[in-house]
């Protein structure tokens, strides 16, 4: 099993982002998150799609785009033009979540949804069926704001959701994102998880590839 360690600059230092962008690629790290807020969906705002054109020309990594906005469906075809690999959207700011991730997959990016604590998978089913489904985000703590402790009830919810993909044959992979640090992600991973975001843990101190390379000995990556 692979796992794939994807920072969030949600928790990085903006004055100085293109830097910390270019220590990350050079520490290994192949995938970047970005969590889109609108000040709507959640209370917090964060950046658009102008800010990650400019950075799609200062690196070759992944593009990860987490939409936590009322309108998704708006900003895709902005996103594709930016250079974003992939993304995700919340269940409950779509109005016909089928065609948003149809979209997202259409327009040659990869298309996930997420899920909130309270949120169950199992209304997933058909779209999981069709392989439209390429991710899906298991948020480990309330969307909005870096900084949160992981809620434990998340181990069980990443088990179930591996255990409903398994047992079905579907095809996605499973992300979690909210509160992992050193001591928490090999749970994570254990639990059925691939692709793990991290934010506070990777950019605290400032110490990028010191934090990069705990994870990577932890894991064995």
């Amino acid at each position: 099993m692979t796992v794939v360690l994807s920072p969030s600059i949600l928790a990085a230092d903006f004055s100085c982002l293109a830097d910390d962008v270019k220590r990350l690629e050079q520490s290994g790290i192949k995938d970047l998150h970005l969590d889109v807020m609108d000040g709507h969906f959640v209370s917090n705002i964060t950046f658009g799609i102008d800010l990650i054109k400019h950075l799609r020309l200062k690196t070759k990594m992944n593009f990860d785009a987490h939409l936590m906005v009322t309108n998704p469906d708006a900003l895709l075809n902005g996103l594709k033009e930016a250079g974003v690999n992939s993304v995700t959207v919340h269940v409950e700011a779509c109005k016909h979540l089928y065609h948003t991730v149809e979209t997202i997959n259409k327009l040659g990016m990869q298309g996930g949804v997420v899920l909130n604590p309270s949120t169950n998978f199992e209304s997933l089913k058909y779209m999981a069926e069709d392989n439209i489904i390429k991710k899906v985000l298991v948020m480990s703590v309330e969307p909005g704001f870096g900084g949160q402790a992981y809620l434990p009830m998340s181990t069980k919810k990443i088990k179930d959701l591996a255990n409903w993909r398994d047992e079905n044959n579907y095809n996605f992979i499973i992300q979690v994102d909210g509160g992992i640090n050193l001591n928490n992600i090999q749970t994570v991973v254990d639990a059925g998880a691939t692709d793990i975001v991290i934010g506070s843990s990777i950019f605290k101190h400032r110490e990028l590839e010191k934090n990069v390379a705990d994870f990577r000995k932890l894991l064995s990556l």
